[in-house]
């Protein structure tokens, strides 16, 4: 049986379009359309990639959220994804702090990050074996204070003893991994609550499912809440849709990922070899996308329209008004 799609927007708090304005109004208007959710990113010392351009803007994710929470009623607020260089008491004060303003209506997303420099900056390992490591310490300390335990610990990265946290959370906050290797689906069974892997072709999360299906019977973790975050581009036209999107700087990301099942000819070439990567169209295409994620297993389509940020509500309302009500 496939479960019932809820939708959420990447917010626009980076890049050339970045607008705390933009992120607000548009969270509001999204509420009003029947979206369930916003998500903003988190960097330090953020890096575009490459087929997103060369602007560094970078407005604070949880203060984005924090700033939505208090204009909505119904909409839940995540980071997609939060990443593992902050120091875990202060994240967990942030992410309590930031229950209060939504009512209860928040996720954390952790990930271990993209960019080695930005742990760097901080004094912490960037080898990603370590930033794993340390992705799992913030969610068990994370969870310990949430819950109201006084906590001590001492590894190589934190030294601290008997810290309590007040307020608590409303409502206990579920994390949630990013990622889309098979190191990613082990530490969703490890601490998560729900993966949502962001950039991934449809092939490649199919495969993933299979491998979460296969893994969480073993480590007696019930399959968890599954969501993903398509590059989206919607028009009149699928040649309109397109004449937005870089489709090569696409293939190019898409090319590095070593993880990802590629084609028959051992390299992503065109559109249909990054299927799911990109939703670029018409309504009715980006409809059929979204069923085919539904299909696989997917329970949350996130549409990251950083390619149409420029065209921001208007992007907004196609979805709201011909997108969310056929599905």
């Amino acid at each position: 049986m496939t479960a019932k799609l809820q939708f959420g927007l990447l917010l626009p708090h980076f890049g050339e379009h970045a607008s705390v304005e933009k992120c607000i109004q548009g969270s509001i208007m999204a509420e009003a359309y029947g979206f369930d959710s916003v998500w903003t990113r988190d960097h330090l010392v953020f890096t575009p990639y490459h087929m997103e351009g060369t602007d560094r803007t970078h407005i604070e994710g949880l203060l984005v959220l924090s700033a939505v929470a208090t204009v909505t009623r119904k909409l839940t607020v995540g980071t997609a994804m939060t990443i593992c260089h902050r120091h875990p008491i202060h994240l967990a004060q942030s992410f309590a702090a930031l229950s209060h303003l939504a009512n209860g209506r928040v996720i954390m997303g952790m990930g271990i990050g993209g960019f080695p420099h930005e742990f760097t900056a901080v004094g912490l390992p960037d080898a990603s074996a370590e930033r794993a490591s340390l992705a799992t310490i913030n969610a068990d300390i994370c969870r310990r204070l949430w819950a109201g335990e006084k906590v001590s610990y001492q590894d190589r990265y934190y030294d601290f003893q008997g810290v309590e946290l007040k307020p608590l959370p409303i409502n206990p906050i579920p994390i949630w991994c990013g990622g889309s290797t098979p190191a990613a689906c082990r530490r969703v069974v490890e601490f998560g609550e729900g993966w949502l892997p962001a950039r991934i072709t449809l092939s490649t999360f199919k495969k993933r499912m299979a491998y979460l299906r296969e893994l969480s019977p073993k480590a007696a973790h019930p399959m968890t809440t599954v969501g993903v975050m398509p590059l989206t581009s919607i028009a009149r036209d699928k040649e309109t849709a397109l004449r937005h999107v870089n489709v090569k700087g696409l293939i190019d990301e898409a090319n590095k990922n070593f993880n990802w099942p590629k084609p028959g000819s051992g390299t992503f070439s065109t559109l249909d070899d990054i299927r799911g990567l990109i939703f670029a169209g018409t309504p009715l295409d980006i409809i059929r996308e979204a069923q085919a994620y539904q299909v696989a297993g997917a329970s949350l389509v996130v549409f990251d329209l950083r390619f149409r940020y420029s065209d921001w509500y208007q992007q907004i309302e196609l979805l709201g008004k011909e997108v969310l009500p056929a599905l």
